[in-house]
């Protein structure tokens, strides 16, 4: 088994909680989301960005983690392209939102150790993107307050139901 392979399953086995604060949505993964969905849910989100004047970058990837799609609006800070693909690369990876680990490590303690999973992004603007109970890649939308981040996010994840 590949190292890569080796350290997300470790990974994920330690984030299973019995409380089940972080625990992984239950869907399996499906096939990749094409282009023309991954462009359809980033007009979703860019249009909500625009609707409320704000810059955002988003990022669209397939299960593994892969760019598929990516756009940043004029004007939206540099370091934010790399925190929207980093964002959507973790909810399709941890098959969850990345709020679920800004949750446990608000809540200090074990939540703590999130902070050294590479891939684990603790920051809300991450979202598992699903087609017919299938995640089949990830939304990440960095530029604005953490509220303004998850709701163009999920106005973009959205289109797809």
């Amino acid at each position: 088994m590949p190292i890569r392979a080796v350290v997300t399953v470790c990974a994920l086995a330690c984030l299973w909680t019995p409380r089940g604060h972080s625990q992984q949505m239950p869907n399996p993964y499906g096939l990749p989301v094409s282009l023309e969905n991954a462009q359809k849910v980033a007009a979703a989100s860019l249009m909500e960005a625009k609707k409320n004047n704000w810059t955002m970058a988003i990022a669209i990837v397939d299960p593994n983690g892969t760019l598929i799609y990516f756009e940043k609006m004029e004007n939206t800070q540099n370091g934010s392209a790399d925190v929207a693909i980093d964002k959507a690369r973790s909810a399709a990876l941890f098959k969850r939102p990345t709020k679920a680990f800004e949750d446990l490590i608000a809540n200090g303690g074990d939540g703590m150790r999130y902070l050294r999973m590479r891939a684990a992004i603790p920051i809300e603007g991450g979202i598992p993107l699903v087609i017919e109970g299938k995640i089949v890649g990830g939304i990440g939308v960095s530029g604005g307050k953490s509220g303004q981040d998850v709701t163009c996010a999920q106005v973009g994840a959205d289109v797809l139901k």
